[in-house]
């Protein structure tokens, strides 16, 4: 078991002195009257309040030796800190000590060290501890005191040297103590997971070492892993039910991660009760117990008032301390309550008239009073001695609101406003993750800063193709953090949405957390409203009124909100009902909130806020709807209303911006002109102004030099990046990219860290058409270092400049670096290797791009993991991408007919994106290729569900009801696509294609009528060529169909396909089985006719000159090239020529085991060479594989053959199964009925085989003699 002493020091140093007390007693009982535990009793009990106990206690103990030293001291403080000191008993008491300390032994100076330490006062014990290291010649317990010493003062030097001691104590074995400390300083060096690992072996070593668990707890959590925090939280709970700090952090969890405030509260009150019983006396821990929930819970009433007992209750205890008051003023300020914060924050200038932030305090309630001299004194004053005390940002945010209060410029308050967010992220500096960072984060300050941002943001979402303004983009960073850090705080989801939604490039973000908001907050009414302006903006008319709907219902009285009526008008105004609208907005005029600015129905429930930009828009939406209903004498009047209303406020503006659209649509735009120039560079709204006037410039003016003057003129008035960025747009709608790359690079100059002006440049350079300068300048950005995301942009011009092996260099220099844990660096590194996979493919080194979109898969795994906790705006774009990656990796699959796995990952990409038509299809199709039908038939249904008129999953449906012989159904399919759409040659070339194999090609003529008469151009369609070409050549009439593929073959579309059925019906017009012998021997008189070598030579030839015209994209179609050429040879039927197709088909079947038209080469070359065994060899290859309809006509040729074979060797019945399967997949088989018809006559049953020989009749056309 762990020493007593470790436990003793630890509850010491972190101020638990009742626990200390508990634990001295409880180990007395144990090991018996030692001076030592006693002398810890007695410590306890003096810091507890305890004094004249621990007076007692400590006359008991002062004559042992080893304690004597410490006991003294500790009486002398005791003495000091009683009600009336005696002053007698100090002066023998020093006098004894002095005495005492020049013969003490090693032991005494120990603990007298100790004791020091414990309460604060380093230097002193470091002489103690010294002389003790010196006495005892290096001894173990004074290497570990000197080392924590080193360790907890604070200053670098010093701290340098505490792992050295440490180390040296441990060689001596395992010390609980010195295992804590080195755990302590990798912690204060920041190393989290180091100090972890020692914090293991404490346990392993120590199981029953609490404070090993908590550290553990706090270190967990300093690595961001909330649900293993929570684990060893539990699992401390389980060894020490009352564990203040377990409950504490299950409390921060609750409130902080899940945002469940009622699990929050019932926590909280666990904690107070756990202190109640545990350190009913102790005030500091009871105010520090209170900080982080008070700044964390979004000011919410519940956890506010558990917060308020808490501070109440350690000034209840210590009346003297102003600290306890100055806390008591800010909750009351939380709660807003002013009056009484002030009084709180008097109380503590009372008890120390140099308290800083008892000044800032009063200030602040000045300043919310509206008491503005009295504050800018007081300010005035705090601003002298800022110098002395440092900066806060607390001070730095009193000066800003004092700006806005005075209507300061803009640009100053701006400054004073980015001058707090930078003082108090810097005071956050190495702070880890942990009950203090919440603290010092202080969410609910950062989300008054943001508020004040956002006044001077525009009401309304930039328009597209419009750059939003700079500061949105400010509010979103802080935003950031605090969603990250603090997810269950909602108003901060719901202002991140709020930005995301005004910047107005992001609206599906700004949908996905109010999503958040309101899945665990149903009554959040703000939220509902701005869910349906996010609908609003999507468009989405039906969404946006019942988000109104369920606003009304969670809170009535969002009806005397302004807002709730203006989107209720606007939604009216998109459906066209003007009029509507127009009442709608003039009730909303008449609510009480819109006179002027107040915070209306302060009744039950929530207050209304209603800010002015609210207000205006009301007026200026009722202009607009006045105007389109054909009224501009009513929209005059309003917009004189809103100017009598807000003149000399920063809105005016608005109203004149308004008023100037008015004028332009009534034709006046010289006095549209006149007002806005009227507007000038201090007032707000001068950006909108100018960017107005560019407006009329360009739309009305037609003007495109004045156009770019306003933006000139702009960035005179203006200089700044935002305005440079305006200009370099500007010039970019005119298409002069090179001034826009001008103003780009000002801008970037302004503010070197912003990518988004870096990339603008490059798009302006491509604009340009100047590559070598594009590429020139990506790489200068991307070697400069801070433009890493550059590189993307700079590698996909390379790849569309076909520069592949440049592009590849970029991206793997790009992902050569360190594991990467941020997640804005994790989607990064997916980005690029998604791009190299797509480089991989274009240089055919598709096991490389597999490679890549393996790890992109495995990386986007993590994020989406972390996208759930940490930015859940981005989930569905990243399960978007997450899905596209593993369709990629099916897609490649499917290439290298690796169906399972092509399966597996289509299947995983409709787990992340349910919807994914592209993915539901290829699924269906590897379906059928694998003759799943069911699983087919099950993806199409879907597929038609979310997207009815989807042809290709009509086709395979057509298709899967074909194979289940369910002929109606298949081409009721088929119809409804030709209804739709006559001349669909590819869904008629496929209908044929079905209605061959069903055995139905009488069917063909009237659908080929059908798109002749739908238009009068179908007779010059290739398309149509094409299908009648299908048509004749099943039917055989080859001399037919050659003309009409020949009037297809030059068309880019069905131009190959047209030429290689023009090969094959050269190559073998009669469609006999080549390499076959049953039918050659019955023909031999006519196969060695000089006119029938002459008339094969022929074909032969047109057939080579055929092949020249074919001009093959991928590397499928080079292979299909390779054998339709090697064909070729073998129908010359020469030996040499034979052989050298032989070997082709052997190299392609050598690349790819499975290739069954290469398989098919070599069997039919074998023929030819009469080595009918080889050929059988590859025959029966193919015929255990499973049909895809990619080869079908090469399937049915293989069994054909096959068939052939086991004829000629009397095999009947394999031969009899060979022709069954090939007429199950093709009714109008001729070739099988006719082996059919002869293997019935060769077993003499005549009946049959004459029924087998009318078919195959019937399905040649009746054009083949020997079945005649």
């Amino acid at each position: 078991a762990a020493s007593p002493q470790a436990l003793l020091n630890y509850y010491c140093q972190e101020g638990l002195f009742q626990h200390a007390r508990a634990a001295a007693d409880e180990a007395l009982a144990r090991l018996g009257a030692e001076p030592v535990l006693l002398f810890y009793r007695a410590y306890g009990a003096l810091r507890a309040g305890d004094v004249q106990e621990s007076i007692r206690q400590l006359e008991s103990i002062k004559n042992k030796p080893e304690v004597s030293l410490c006991t003294m001291m500790a009486l002398i403080y005791a003495h000091k800190k009683s009600p009336n000191p005696d002053r007698d008993a100090i002066v023998e008491l020093d006098a004894r000590l002095k005495e005492q300390r020049k013969a003490a032994g090693q032991q005494a100076l120990y603990y007298a060290g100790l004791f020091l330490w414990h309460l604060g006062r380093e230097d002193k014990a470091r002489e103690y501890v010294d002389r003790m290291i010196r006495v005892s010649g290096g001894g173990k317990e004074g290497l570990v005191l000197k080392a924590w010493l080193d360790l907890t003062c604070g200053k670098e030097t010093h701290i340098k040297k505490a792992l050295k001691y440490f180390d040296e104590a441990l060689q001596e074995g395992n010390d609980v103590f010195a295992l804590l400390g080195k755990a302590q300083y990798f912690e204060v060096r920041q190393n989290y997971s180091g100090a972890l690992d020692i914090v293991n072996h404490i346990i392993a070593n120590f199981p029953n070492f609490i404070p090993a668990f908590i550290k553990k707890m706090k270190l967990q959590l300093a690595l961001q892993d909330w649900d293993q925090t929570i684990e060893t939280a539990h699992r401390l709970l389980q060894k020490d039910p009352l564990n203040l700090e377990a409950i504490r952090m299950e409390a921060l969890h609750h409130l902080c991660r899940g945002g469940n405030i009622s699990e929050a509260s019932a926590r909280l009150g666990d904690l107070i009760k756990a202190l109640d019983r545990l350190e009913p006396r102790n005030s500091e821990l009871f105010c520090k117990m209170a900080l982080a929930f008070s700044r964390t819970c979004g000011r919410n009433q519940l956890i506010l008032q558990h917060t308020q007992a808490l501070v109440q209750r350690a000034f209840d205890l210590a009346s003297d301390n102003a600290e306890f008051a100055t806390e008591l003023g800010y909750q009351m300020i939380l709660q807003g309550k002013v009056k009484e914060a002030q009084k709180w924050y008097k109380t503590a200038m009372t008890l120390d008239e140099t308290s800083v932030s008892a000044l800032t305090g009063i200030i602040r309630c000045q300043l919310i009073q509206g008491q503005l001299e009295d504050a800018e004194h007081q300010l005035e004053f705090l601003n002298e001695i800022q110098q002395s005390i440092g900066k806060s940002g607390e001070l730095s945010f009193l000066h800003a609101v004092l700006a806005m209060k005075r209507h300061k410029r803009q640009e100053d308050i701006f400054a004073l406003l980015n001058d707090v967010l930078d003082t108090h992220f810097s005071s956050l500096h190495g702070f880890p993750l942990g009950v203090e960072y919440f603290e010092k984060l202080n969410p609910d300050f950062l989300l008054e800063i943001i508020r004040e941002y956002l006044n001077f943001c525009p009401a309304q979402p930039a328009s597209p193709g419009q750059s939003p303004s700079p500061l949105l983009k400010h509010c979103a960073a802080v935003l950031e953090t605090v969603v990250k850090t603090v997810p269950g705080l909602q108003q901060a989801v719901f202002l991140f949405a709020k930005v995301k939604y005004l910047s107005g490039r992001e609206i599906e973000a700004a949908h996905n957390n109010l999503h958040y908001c309101l899945e665990r907050n149903p009554s959040y009414a703000e939220a509902h409203l701005l869910m349906a302006q996010v609908y609003l903006a999507q468009d989405n008319i039906k969404l946006c009124s019942q988000s109104l709907e369920l606003c009304l219902s969670h809170n009535f009285e969002v009806r005397e909100h302004p807002m709730y009526h203006l989107i209720k008008a606007q939604t009216q105004k998109k459906v066209g009902e003007i009029s509507e609208a127009i009442k709608t907005l003039q009730m909303a005029r008449n609510l009480p909130g819109m006179r002027k600015p107040i915070a209306s129905s302060k009744t039950k429930g929530k207050s209304i806020e209603i800010d002015a930009s609210d207000r205006v828009s009301v007026f200026l939406e009722l202009v607009e709807a006045h105007r389109l209903n054909g009224e501009p004498h009513e929209a005059a009047i309003v917009i004189q209303d809103a100017m009598n209303e807000f003149s000399g406020t920063p809105e005016e503006l608005r109203v004149v911006i308004a008023n100037a659209d008015l004028a332009i649509a009534q034709g006046d735009v010289k006095h549209a002109l006149t007002m806005l120039r009227n507007i000038t560079p201090e007032q707000p709204y001068f950006v909108q102004a100018k960017e107005k006037m560019a407006d009329i410039y360009l739309q009305c003016r037609k003007d495109k030099k004045l156009y770019a003057a306003c933006y000139s003129d702009l960035v005179e008035k203006l200089p700044s990046a935002h305005t440079f960025l305006l200009l370099g747009d500007a010039y970019m709608n005119i298409q002069e990219p090179d001034e826009a790359i001008e103003a780009y690079e000002q801008a970037l100059k302004k503010n070197p860290k912003d990518p988004s002006l870096a990339s603008k440049i490059g798009k302006a350079l491509i604009k340009t058409h100047n590559y070598s300068k594009a590429i020139c300048y990506y790489e200068a950005a991307v070697r400069g270092g801070q433009q890493s995301f550059l590189c993307y942009d700079l590698a996909e011009l390379l790849m569309k400049l076909k520069q592949y092996e440049q592009a590849e260099k970029v991206l793997q220099q790009a992902l050569d670096h360190d594991p990467v844990n941020e997640l804005s660096s994790l989607m990064e590194d997916v980005r690029y290797q998604v791009l190299l996979a797509k480089i991989y493919s274009k240089m055919e080194r598709i096991d490389r791009a597999i490679v890549s979109l393996q790890q992109a898969r495995e990386l986007q795994g993590r994020v989406l993991k972390r996208a759930q906790v940490e930015q859940l705006d981005a989930v569905p774009a990243q399960k978007q991408l997450a899905a596209e990656i593993c369709a990629e990796i099916a897609k490649h699959s499917t290439a290298q007919r690796n169906y399972e796995k092509a399966i597996k990952f289509y299947k995983e990409a409709l787990i992340h994106c349910e919807t994914n038509n592209k993915a539901m299809l290829e699924l269906a199709r590897l379906y059928l290729a694998q003759d799943d039908t069911d699983a087919c038939q099950h993806q199409c249904s879907l597929l038609l569900k979310n997207d009815q008129d989807n042809e290709a999953a009509t086709m395979m449906m057509a298709d899967l009801m074909f194979r289940k012989q369910d002929y109606e159904q298949a081409v009721f399919h088929f119809q409804q696509l030709l209804e739709r759409k006559p001349d669909n040659y590819a869904t008629l070339s496929r209908l044929i294609d079905l209605l061959r194999r069903a055995g139905k090609l009488e069917e063909v003529p009237r659908f080929l009528l059908m798109a002749e008469k739908h238009s009068s151009r179908t007779k010059l369609e290739p398309g149509f060529h094409y299908c009648k070409g299908l048509y004749l050549w099943y039917t055989g009439e080859p001399n037919d169909a050659l003309r009409h593929f020949n009037k297809a073959r030059k068309d880019s579309d069905w131009g190959q396909n047209a030429v290689y059925n023009m090969i094959e019906i050269c190559l073998n017009p009669d469609n006999e089985t080549v390499g076959g012998e049953v039918f050659e021997n019955l023909d031999t008189d006519i196969g060695n006719s000089t006119e029938k070598q002459e008339s094969v030579q022929l074909a032969v030839r047109t057939a080579g000159n055929l092949l020249k015209e074919l001009k093959p994209q991928t590397f499928q179609g080079h292979v299909q090239l390779r054998i339709m050429e090697n064909y070729c040879l073998m129908a010359t039927k020469q030996k040499s020529s034979v052989e050298q197709a032989l070997g082709t088909f052997t190299e392609i079947v050598e690349a790819e085991k499975d290739h069954i038209p290469a398989l098919l080469g070599m069997a039919t070359a074998y023929m030819i060479l009469k080595q009918t065994p080889r050929a059988r060899n590859q025959l029966k290859r193919i015929a255990k594989m499973s049909w895809n309809a990619i080869d079908a006509e090469e399937f049915e040729k293989s069994w054909l053959l096959l068939a052939d074979i086991y004829i000629q060797s009397a095999k009947y019945d394999m031969a009899g199964e060979l022709l069954k399967r090939c007429l199950r997949h093709n009714r109008s088989c001729c070739k099988a009925y006719e082996y059919m018809g002869y293997i019935m006559e060769k077993e003499q049953a005549y009946k049959d085989a004459a029924i087998n020989y009318e078919m195959a009749w019937k399905y040649g056309n009746q054009t083949n003699p020997t079945v005649g």
